[in-house]
Formats: structure tokens, sequence, C-alpha cells
């Protein structure tokens, strides 16, 4: 391990700079297949590392309620501006500082507690925040969950519209964390208009995406779109709100003063940084390059014998069916990352098997598409997998992938460290 140079915090803190370059010689020298994690820019990590993270801004640019925001005031305007244009958006919030608190503010802007709201089923592709009895959202909404259907595993817009009718819900909410199709938006702002119920989308898996091209935007038909900024746009972590003027105002007081205090003006910045490289049209052509790897990813699993569920992928994610190995995904997770690839286990649709243990697994493109690899590269690392679960727990075939993987990850930088 190389110690930097002049490191202040090497000498000041030597324990947490180990954890730190540790990290990064894992992140280095691992391959990283988890669909909600990417490697930002230098200048987006410049920027979160920056002065302004000192700085308290409660309010909005030009009403703070306190002094010396001047400064912040033009990256969290410029942050803002970036966000419309990007989007198409009529109004922007960028001082959320997770997708759940983004969710949170939403949500406050436009429902009473206990208000009814349609949402994808966390087992079935949706979020935590999308109704899960665990969570906020499900203590303190009403929500009715919909899924896909069991011989397509796609949306069942049928269901949707069914069960709309029924419930007569305030809000119907579309965008997952676990669903590899696109999403007909037109379809569900016509089921959301027949029932008098407002639209809402959560786009944080695929807001890169969107912003590239490479997925139909939901802001043409959704009064509220909420975002993480860290996943395919590859921001900082941290998210913002788009919404239609007429609920601008109900949004900006429900992120302050509802929920949030002091925004993070560094991170603010960097999303600021962010959305300005995702203008850009070289990421148009990364956006299509997650899809173009998800899609060979997925065909070399499924030549291997694997099914992915609903057969394919669209964006940047897949689901991998592991019945037919007899591993599950808790068993799959850690041998792989023995073996140096990172996944997540996850819930399929009508999972016989528990969260905890999962017959899935969730695979993602992003971060390895950030790093320069193409369709070829990810049909070796499609048969790297393929190894470590031919011999799941196998310590013999985990060391030889693990010096595989270790070897084909070396030959590309790490994004914001090795550019």
């Amino acid at each position: 391990m190389q110690v930097a140079q002049g490191s202040i915090l090497a000498r000041q803190d030597p324990q947490v700079f180990e954890a730190i370059q540790k990290e990064t010689e894992r992140q280095r020298y691992g391959l990283e297949l988890i669909p909600s994690e990417n490697y930002p820019s230098k200048g987006v990590l410049e920027a979160q590392a920056s002065i302004l993270g000192s700085k308290y801004a409660e309010g909005y640019p030009g009403r703070r309620y306190y002094g010396g925001c001047q400064y912040v005031d033009v990256a969290e305007e410029l942050a803002r501006e970036r966000a419309r244009a990007l989007f198409g958006a009529a109004h922007a919030n960028v001082q959320p500082h997770s997708g759940s608190q983004a969710n949170m503010a939403a949500y406050y802007a436009v429902l009473a507690h206990g208000d009814t709201v349609l949402g994808m089923s966390l087992s079935e592709g949706g979020h935590l925040t999308h109704g899960s009895p665990v969570n906020f959202s499900g203590r303190y909404y009403r929500f009715v969950p919909y899924g896909v259907d069991r011989e397509s595993e796609r949306i069942d817009y049928d269901q949707v519209e069914r069960l709309a009718k029924e419930h007569k819900p305030k809000l119907i909410l579309a965008g997952y964390t676990a669903y590899s199709r696109t999403i007909d938006f037109p379809r569900f702002r016509a089921i959301a208009d027949a029932v008098g119920a407002l639209f809402m989308v959560d786009i944080a898996h695929i807001a890169g995406l969107i912003a590239g091209g490479a997925h139909p935007s939901p802001v043409p038909y959704a009064q509220l779109v909420t975002s993480t900024t860290h996943k395919t746009l590859r921001g900082p972590r941290g998210a913002f709100i788009l919404s239609t003027e007429p609920l601008a105002k109900d949004v900006d007081k429900a992120v302050f003063p509802a929920i949030q205090g002091g925004p993070f003006m560094h991170t603010i910045a960097a999303k600021a940084v962010a959305f300005g490289e995702a203008q850009r049209p070289e990421f148009a052509l990364y956006a299509r390059r997650v899809v173009e790897n998800a899609q060979a990813l997925a065909a070399e699993l499924t030549r291997q014998g694997l099914r992915i569920v609903s057969g394919g992928t669209d964006n940047h994610l897949m689901l991998v069916d592991l019945r037919s190995t007899g591993v599950t995904g808790k068993d799959a997770q850690e041998s792989l990352e023995r073996a140096g690839i990172t996944v997540n286990k996850n819930t399929i649709p009508y999972d016989p098997l528990p969260p905890a243990k999962t017959s899935g697994l969730r695979l993602g493109t992003p971060a390895l598409t950030s790093r320069g690899f193409a369709p070829a590269e990810m049909r070796q690392v499609a048969r790297l997998l393929v190894k470590v679960l031919g011999r799941c727990g196998d310590s013999q075939v985990e060391r030889e992938v693990r010096e595989e993987a270790h070897e084909l990850a070396g030959r590309y930088p790490l994004p914001g460290v090795d550019d």
C-alpha cells in the first residue's frame, strides 16, 4: 500500500487513512457490479471535498437565514439551473441529502398522514421508501402494492389500473431499484388521471440513463420526480427533486424547514459539477454503453445457463435467478466477494426465500462502464461469475477468480483517483 506523499491524514490519523487506502485498493482491483454504485469524476470529488462544507446556509439562494452565503448561493443556483436544463423540468430542489429524504419530502409536499399511495412491492422491485412496513413510508401512509406479472415478470399495468380504480389513491408511484425493463410513463399518467391521482416517479437508478437519452424521461408526465445523484448520474452521494411549477413552493417547504436544516453546500456544488458533466455529448455515449454492457452481460450469463428475470434488460441492471444452481443469493454474494467481485443478493419476483437469503443476485454495469469496460470485458466478467457460482464456496476457485478479476480490473483506471 502506497502512502500518499505529504498526506496530512496519514500523519494525523493513520487508522482512518489506512481504511481509506485499503478501500481505494479494494475498488481499484475489484469488479464492482452493484448497480447503485459508481465512480464520480475528479471534479466531483474535488467539489465535495471543498471548504463549502463548512458553510451553514439554511434556506434557499437569496433567502438564507445566515449571512455570508453569496458564494454558496452561486453553487446552488448553478445546480438548480443545470438540473432543470438537463431534465427539462420547471423546478428543481437540490438540497435533499439522500434518495430516501427526497422521497420523504415529496410525500410531505402532497400527502397527509394516512393518504393512500400505489407503489411497487419491495419484493418485486420497489424501494423501502415505496411503502415497506418497516419504513416511515409504510407507517405514515397507506401504501397499496402492485407488482409484476408472474409469467412475463414485467409490470402488470392492468393490475395497476384495477388497483387504482379500487383504492382511489392520492398518489401513484413508479420507478424502482430492481426492475430491468423500460417504464411506460404515459400509461401510468393515464391511469393516474383517470382516478384523479398525482403521478410521481423515483428515477434514482435510471437518472443517468434518462439524462443521456438511453431511457425515456418521466418529466413530461409526472408532477413529481425524485432521484439520487450517485448512481448512473456519476455524481456525489445525494439527491434532488423535480416538480411542476404549481408544486414548487410545496416541495421547497417540505425539504426546508419541514425535514432538513442546513444543506450540504459542498455536496450541492458537487451535484452542480455532475449535472454539468451529464450535459456533455460524451455522457450520452456513456449512458448508451451502460445499457450495451448490461445487455452483453445478461446475454452471456444466459448463454452460460443462468436465467435472467424477465428474459433480459433494457437498462443498467438485471436480476439473476439462482434457483437452478442450488445456491442462495447470500452464499453467492459472499463467495463472489472473496473472489474479488462485488454484487448484492436480491429477491426475485415471487421469491420462495426470505430477503436475508434470496434466490437472486442484482447485477449492474454503471461502475465498470465508467472504468472503460466494453461488451467483450463484460462477457469475461460473466464467465468469472459463472465459474464461482458453479463451485460456490470453493476456496481454490475463489483464489483463481480473484487473480483473474484483479488482473482485469488492473487494466483500467479508477475514475477520480487514477485519471
